[in-house]
Formats: structure tokens, C-alpha cells, sequence
């Protein structure tokens, strides 16, 4: 069977199993309490069998050892934090081979028109020749056009309010529809914290919804919940019998 064959029987699969469904983002806070390739592994089945249909994973190795643990569609993406380069994700090609290699069933890579390592077709071009599917993690609609003309069988949103400016509080729901709307297969992915926002992005169009914060970054979402109680608190409001910060019985 030709690379070619293999890769539009996986998008196939990936169809089948992802349409319309979860996926969960498990990618801890680096350096966290989380952080590790055992809790992650555990948070992957976790995230199982809450319902979701496929997760998205961090690192060659941490991806080799979810894949280890479980038969579901994994999104494969490498980090880096490069000198000449603001491309994060999978921006090099031995970020690709290791993907593949680990167990990757659709490889991730940053589409933004940004200065890179490697030139984009280059990355899309080693996905493709090892049979699998690829995914441009995009910040607009220019980006997701052009990635998908290239060649990429997915876009996400992923990347949409995270490359110069203010960070958006919601998520990017008027791509999502743009995108969707061009015939495009559109992960929704990017600042989705409640299940309402999920929900709205699968009627917005949206191929599948990618969760992370809200459900594996837990340093994150406990930091909603305490600004929130602390914003709504009374300053002067004071549990009886106990004394306010800096006094003393």
C-alpha cells in the first residue's frame, strides 16, 4: 500500500472516530506538579473515559507512552521555545519523524505565516510520505487557506488570538464558522473552558472541539475559579469570630 493509500484510509478513520466529538489536550503545565509522563498517561485514560474521542499530546516521548496506554486517535505535536523563530509547534522536521515514530496518527504543525526553520510544504511534505494525515494549526483564515491549498487534510483554530496583542477572553467561534463554511474538516481549539462554548463550535461547523485547560491544567483553572470568588468577595464581609488579615484578637 502506497503512503498515499495510508494516509487517506487514516483521515477515513479519523473521520469515523473524531466527527463531531472530543478531544482532550493533555499537555500539564511544564514543570508543574502534573508534569510528568506516568500522571499523564493516567490523565489521558481519565479523559477517556469521561467520553472524549481522541487526545492531543505533547512531546515524541510523552506520546509514545499514551499510545502504549490506550487505541484512540492521537494529535502528535512537539514544542519548542526557538532563538530565531516564534514557531512553537513542530517547527522542525525531526519534530515529524519522532511523531510518527512515537504513534501519531495525525501530526500538528504551526501554519502562521511567521518566520521558520523549515518551510512549511517541507513539514507537510515528511507527514504525508510516512501515510499520515496533518493538521495546520492556524491563527486566521489567510493561514487555514493557504495550508489548506498546500495540502493539509485538518485546521484548528488553535493558534487564532495567540500571535501579537491582547489574548481574547472566548474562543474564535466566527473562524470556526468561516472555515467550516469553506468546506474545511476545523478543529475548534483555543480558550474552549466551558461546555456551552464546545457545544456553540459543533454548530458553528466545527469537525471536532479541543479541550485543554479547562480539563488538564489544573493550575489554570483552579486560578479561574479563585479570581473569580476573589472578585465577587466583600471587602468587609468577615466570618464571625475571626479577625481581619493584619489584626489580631
Amino acid at each position: 500500500m502506497s503512503a498515499a493509500q495510508r494516509r487517506l484510509g487514516r483521515l477515513a478513520a479519523l473521520d469515523a472516530a473524531l466527527r463531531g466529538r472530543l478531544v482532550v489536550s493533555v499537555q500539564p503545565v511544564d514543570d508543574g506538579p502534573l508534569d510528568d509522563d506516568a500522571t499523564v498517561v493516567r490523565m489521558a485514560r481519565a479523559a477517556l473515559a469521561g467520553g472524549a474521542a481522541g487526545l492531543r499530546i505533547e512531546g515524541a516521548s510523552r506520546l509514545a507512552a499514551v499510545r502504549a496506554a490506550v487505541t484512540v486517535p492521537l494529535i502528535g505535536i512537539v514544542k519548542h521555545d526557538l532563538p530565531a523563530s516564534p514557531v512553537r509547534i513542530t517547527p522542525r522536521l525531526e519534530d515529524v519523524h519522532a511523531l510518527v515514530a512515537a504513534g501519531a496518527d495525525l501530526v500538528a504543525l504551526d501554519s502562521t505565516e511567521r518566520p521558520r526553520p523549515v518551510p512549511l510544504a517541507a513539514l507537510l511534505s515528511a507527514v504525508h510520505a510516512a501515510g499520515l494525515p496533518a493538521m495546520a494549526d492556524a491563527s486566521c483564515a489567510a493561514d487555514a487557506r493557504a495550508a489548506m491549498a498546500l495540502g493539509f487534510e485538518v485546521v484548528g483554530s488553535t493558534l487564532s488570538g495567540y500571535t501579537g496583542g491582547p489574548v481574547p477572553d472566548e474562543p474564535d467561534l466566527h473562524l470556526v464558522r468561516e472555515l467550516a463554511r469553506a468546506g474545511c474538516r476545523v478543529v475548534a481549539e483555543g480558550r474552549y473552558h466551558r461546555p456551552e462554548q464546545a457545544a456553540a463550535a459543533i454548530a458553528a461547523g466545527a469537525w471536532c472541539v479541543t479541550v485543554g485547560s479547562a480539563l488538564t491544567r489544573l493550575e489554570h483553572a483552579t486560578g479561574w475559579f479563585a479570581a473569580a470568588v476573589a472578585a465577587a468577595a466583600v471587602p468587609t464581609a468577615r466570618t464571625p469570630g475571626f479577625p481581619a488579615p493584619g489584626q489580631t484578637r
